[in-house]
């Protein structure tokens, strides 16, 4: 398997926060259709199947894991 190219260039960050889900999507360069993989805790890579390199990040839980982070520092 070949690896997954990540971050070549300076390629500009897009996110998007849905309140209501408490989801955070992250896209590098403008958003795609993408695989997701799911990684654990709550943390889904997307990447472009046919290029072979990661498109961004799915962050569920975002919010309740930032406040539980800042509380328990």
């Amino acid at each position: 398997m070949d690896p997954l190219k990540i971050l070549e260039g300076k390629p500009s960050l897009n996110w998007e926060y849905d309140e209501e889900a408490d989801v955070l999507y992250i896209s590098i360069a403008k958003p795609r259709p993408a695989v997701g993989v799911d990684i654990g805790e709550g943390v889904v890579v997307r990447y472009d199947a046919k290029k072979n390199e990661v498109v961004g990040l799915t962050i569920l839980g975002f919010r309740s894991r930032t406040l539980q982070s800042l509380k328990a520092a």
